[in-house]
């Protein structure tokens, strides 16, 4: 299969959840422009990455990897970028403190504007129009025109994943992630939350190691290892097109300028399908989402074709099941794969399995069903001898009442009140710093 692949290759096969623009030449048009546009991402950042998870592909690092479900236009600010960014950092912070190994920090940011849908069309009181497919496509607006699919919109998230990009590498290398400022990052944030003190002695033990080091002559501030960090993005590649034109070449290999790693979802991830048959050829990292209708042998087969020469950190397999189904489900996965001697990163995306309609009419999630997903797949994978490599998060690092439960105890009634998603719903800032406490001490079990 990998002989027969061109950039182009993926064209010759069905292409599943893509918009129907009503004027292809737009379309056409706007392609060859984000074609001539630079990359907004290197081949050399998307290796440093593979050769991150091939860490926690060996059980030696865990993978972190959140944000939002679907960026917005509306919403796009400086600070939700930082906001998201420093919560990533808290929780990397929490989950090095206790699994004792570097965390891999990935964020669904700079490029996750486009969201599947399970009908094309949205039907309201008697009104049929196109599902609305993230800001990527369409607009939110029930209307005729704002659901029009628009390719000028293309444009609009190249540069906006640009200039989000531009202020997470300065925020990476400028010393404001330096593990000096890991106090800091608290401030104005989650110092009202019931975590602060945990975080605050966590906090305490990095600045007495830093202080011991420096005291012993053996760190100056030039050790880039500890004045800057890597942070890399993420997005599902769901429209082929945009993913096609910033598709460029480095040498003999190809790789997706739009993200460091990129995910097939579980709608998109048919063996003979394009979105399949393009992630095959793309030297960029890969995640897999496997959902509940997945089949050992299919699940066999798709690695085969995303990771034909059986590279470690190349394939991340991001298990989306449900907490009533994950015990039954998982454990064969596993198990056939680890016979295929595949070299895979195991991690688990805990929300897609475990949404309901609240009593308010709002879509929710509960974060007790959430957490329950987590510690069912961190106990397979301790029961069939393999890694447990990472996480999966719908997240923000802003105060949002999006899911229930955790310590702030958020119940149906309080979801109206900042309810912002323009999607699915999130696990708020107080909700994933919990989270990363409790996957803390569980790693560290």
């Amino acid at each position: 299969m990998a002989n027969s692949w061109s950039a182009n290759s993926w064209r010759q096969y069905p292409a599943q959840q893509q918009a129907n623009y009503p004027n292809p030449s737009a379309l056409a048009e706007t392609a060859a422009n984000l074609a001539a546009a630079p990359a907004l991402v290197s081949y050399e950042e998307c290796q440093l990455l593979k050769a991150q998870l091939a860490k926690a592909c060996n059980g030696e690092a865990f993978l972190l990897q959140g944000g939002d479900c679907a960026e917005t236009f509306d919403a796009f600010s400086q600070q939700s970028i930082l906001s998201t960014f420093k919560i990533l950092l808290q929780m990397a912070i929490v989950l090095t403190q206790g699994a004792g190994k570097p965390v891999v920090k990935v964020g669904r940011i700079a490029g996750q504007f486009a969201k599947p849908r399970s009908s094309d069309t949205e039907t309201i009181n008697g009104i049929s129009l196109p599902s609305f497919r993230g800001d990527m496509i369409n607009g939110l607006a029930f209307d005729a025109k704002s659901r029009e699919p628009d390719p000028t919109r293309l444009t609009q998230c190249y540069f906006q994943s640009a200039a989000t990009l531009n202020l997470l590498r300065s925020q990476a290398s400028s010393g404001t992630a330096s593990l000096d400022h890991v106090q800091a990052w608290n401030e104005g944030f989650i110092e009202r939350s019931a975590l602060a003190a945990q975080y605050s002695v966590i906090a305490a033990q990095v600045k007495a190691s830093l202080d011991f080091m420096a005291a012993c002559g053996i760190r100056n501030q030039n050790d880039s290892a500890l004045s800057r960090i890597d942070f890399f993005t993420s997005h599902e590649a769901l429209h082929l097109e945009y993913e096609n034109a910033l598709m460029r070449q480095h040498h003999d290999r190809h790789f997706i300028s739009s993200g460091h790693m990129l995910w097939i979802g579980d709608r998109t991830r048919q063996l003979d399908g394009a979105h399949v048959e393009m992630l095959s050829g793309v030297d960029n990292p890969i995640g897999l989402k496997v959902g509940p209708s997945m089949e050992p042998d299919e699940l066999i087969q798709l690695i085969e074709k995303l990771n034909p020469h059986n590279e470690a950190g190349k394939l991340t397999l991001i298990t989306r099941m449900g907490a009533d189904k994950i015990a039954q489900i998982l454990p064969p996965l596993v198990q056939r794969v680890t016979q295929a001697g595949a070299k895979v990163v195991w991690s688990s995306d805990p929300m897609h399995g475990n949404t309901h309609s609240s009593s308010t009419g709002l879509k929710t999630r509960s974060f007790d069903r959430i957490l329950s997903e987590v510690r069912q797949f961190l106990a397979i994978h301790k029961a069939e001898g393999t890694h447990a490599g990472g996480v999966h998060l719908e997240m923000t690092g802003q105060h949002v009442t999006e899911c229930i439960g955790g310590l702030s105890d958020l119940r149906d009634e309080d979801l109206p009140h900042r309810y912002q998603t323009a999607c699915d719903p999130r696990l708020n800032a107080d909700q994933v710093l919990e989270m990363a406490f409790i996957l803390a001490d569980e790693l560290n079990a």
